[in-house]
């Protein structure tokens, strides 16, 4: 819901200024809200900008419990489970709960931030609801993943809670080696302490597994770890802490930890370090030479969109409006030139935009089938489908003016075939993304900026397509083109009452297209942002030059420059720039 390019570059600098606990708060509600959103829509929203789904490749089972990938988060960030339903939609393999007191308690104290360390210094005193509205919270929790629940308390309080929690709990987590509540549930028991070497192997195997707490780094967690496996421990092991960034993570699990869990790291390196981490690991274990069947037919559909745009830009070169076109309006464009050449001039500017949105279209269509829905990405095929589904329902937008363009009709004819084959022969793809970003690096911290103006980039293209398909369905023209015109839309009217379902046509068609390939851009930004993946970034430079370029050269040709006109298309190509130039090394970064 919130991935590291809003996170680093819109909130954390703002949340930074406030007091550690305000900031939990704040933004652990905010989630918490729009997860809590009805119908679906907060789990819609939440996949829609971080696409937190994992690979079944990373499953694995410890018996008797199922995990979708070995990353955790700790309770000790959310104690108050102020937003606990958003992190149970963020990929999390399981979530530990608490520490749950039964009493409700403070401690009194806020945690510490030691930023030059990347580290914070938690309470010791606990800080919990009490048992009472612990069990609150968790009725009201639309279960997604395992839950821990950590309990602290003496053995008569202990006791209780686990009668009173058992419903809600894949398993608990205790701080002391008390073996008495062993007999009151059959859910796996887990004790967390600082120093396993304190305790003896008889203690130890006594428990369903052991929670290492992170004290003195990873690399002392991983001691740990081999320690243990030295001793003959078999059972669950877990870490908790420690972990900054995915390499930590792989270290932790290659010496041996079952689960790790996240806790002050998520916060230093951002919510995306749950997908960065199970990207990483998934890149060991997938094979990337599968071939998709079906992925020609998405690429033939957007290289016809490709050559559409071609023939369009031609002809908005050279005849600018069609035979088609003279016909509807019982007129030759000779007769418009005559009576006031900027019409003609900026029906040309608006099907020179078109063309040149659709040829962009058309390299991003391409590219998405050949690298990402070949390989079984999911996200590629979302991607295309959401695009060219707008793409084909943007043809009822050409009617609002009473203009209906049967050229258009039938290339949409023309590309459905290809569109539906390679749509229904890519259902139920579960593919997705590998990266070999293991490190917080100074390129991986430059490429969330990048991000973040592709993001934006997107969003700008999907408002202003429609926007612009609303005026071309409603008044059709802005105030700064009856100013290049020089023509209110009355005398255009008496000049020719046909005159304006063109030039509305044209709009609209344009609009559309915008919208479309804005969804095509902000997907591409929100899910392919890999390192690795040097396609996406040629994709951005490649696939965006021909819409920049036409865009912007017809504005100078025709003499249409009020800069209040072009202002967006001048913020869209600084945005273009910043994302190309800040994730350039990002994506052709090798792994070290």
């Amino acid at each position: 819901m919130m991935p590291d390019w809003s996170y680093h570059g819109i909130f954390k600098p703002f949340l930074s200024k406030l007091p550690p606990v305000i900031a939990r708060e704040f933004i652990h509600r905010g989630m918490n809200h729009i997860a809590s959103l009805p119908f679906g829509l907060g789990s819609f929203i939440i996949n829609f900008l971080g696409r937190e789904e994992c690979s079944p490749l990373l499953h694995k089972t410890i018996e008797p419990i199922k995990f979708k990938n070995p990353v955790g988060l700790s309770g000790k960030i959310d104690p108050l489970l102020s937003g606990t339903k958003a992190f149970s939609n963020l990929g999390f393999g399981f979530l530990e709960i608490g520490p749950v007191s039964y009493q409700p308690s403070s401690s009194g104290k806020a945690p510490q931030i030691i930023k030059e360390k990347n580290r914070i210094d938690f309470p010791v005193e606990t800080e919990s609801l009490g048992l009472e509205k612990t069990i609150g919270k968790l009725k009201s929790l639309k279960k997604k993943q395992p839950i821990f629940i950590r309990l602290v308390g003496d053995d008569s309080e202990l006791a209780r809670m686990v009668a009173s929690l058992e419903p809600f709990a894949d398993g608990f987590i205790l701080e002391t080696t008390s073996h008495t509540l062993s007999s009151l549930t059959n859910k796996p028991i887990l004790l967390a302490t600082t120093n396993s070497t304190e305790l003896s192997s008889i203690e130890l195997d006594d428990f369903f597994g052991i929670v290492l707490e992170e004290k003195n780094g990873v690399m002392a967690l991983a001691e740990k770890i081999r320690h243990l496996k030295k001793l003959g421990f078999k059972n669950t092991i877990v870490t908790s802490g420690g972990i900054v960034e995915p390499e930590q993570a792989l270290q932790l699990l290659d010496a041996g930890a079952d689960l790790v869990m996240l806790s002050d790291g998520y916060v230093f390196s951002g919510p995306g370090l749950t997908k960065r981490i199970n990207e990483a690991l998934l890149a060991r274990v997938v094979n990337t030479t599968t071939t998709q069947p079906g992925w020609l037919s998405y690429w033939l559909f957007g290289l016809f969109i490709f050559l559409g745009g071609v023939l369009a830009l031609l002809f908005s070169l050279t005849s600018i409006i069609l035979p088609y076109d003279e016909h509807f309006l019982g007129m030759k464009k000779e007769e418009i030139w005559l009576f006031n050449e900027r019409i003609m001039l900026f029906m040309a500017h608006d099907r020179m935009t078109l063309a040149g949105t659709m040829i962009s279209g058309g390299i991003v269509y391409m590219q998405l089938a050949k690298y990402g829905i070949k390989k079984g990405l999911r996200w590629a095929k979302q991607a295309t489908d959401a695009a060219a589904i707008v793409g084909f329902l943007g043809i009822f937008a050409f009617i609002g003016y009473g203009y209906f363009d049967w050229l258009h009709l039938m290339f949409w004819l023309v590309l459905l075939p290809f569109y539906l084959y390679g749509f229904f022969k890519t259902r139920g793809l579960t593919g997705t993304p590998v990266s070999t970003n293991t490190k917080n690096d100074a390129v991986w911290k430059k490429a969330i900026y990048g991000q973040l103006a592709f993001v934006l980039l997107g969003f700008s293209f999907v408002l202003g397509g429609l926007i612009i398909s609303y005026i071309g369905v409603t008044t059709v023209f802005v105030s700064t083109d009856i100013l290049y015109i020089c023509m209110p839309p009355e005398m255009l009217q008496t000049f020719n009452q046909q005159l304006i379902p063109v030039l509305a046509h044209d709009r609209a068609g344009f609009g559309s297209a915008l919208l479309s390939v804005g969804l095509l851009v902000l997907m591409l930004a929100l899910w392919g942002f890999q390192q690795g993946n040097t396609w996406v970034w040629w994709t951005f430079f490649i696939g965006g030059l021909p819409a920049f370029i036409a865009g912007v050269s017809i504005h100078f040709a025709i003499g249409y420059t009020t800069f209040i006109h072009l202002f967006p298309a001048y913020v869209a190509l600084g945005l273009f720039f910043i994302g190309l130039v800040c994730s350039y090394r990002f994506f052709h970064k090798k792994l070290d």
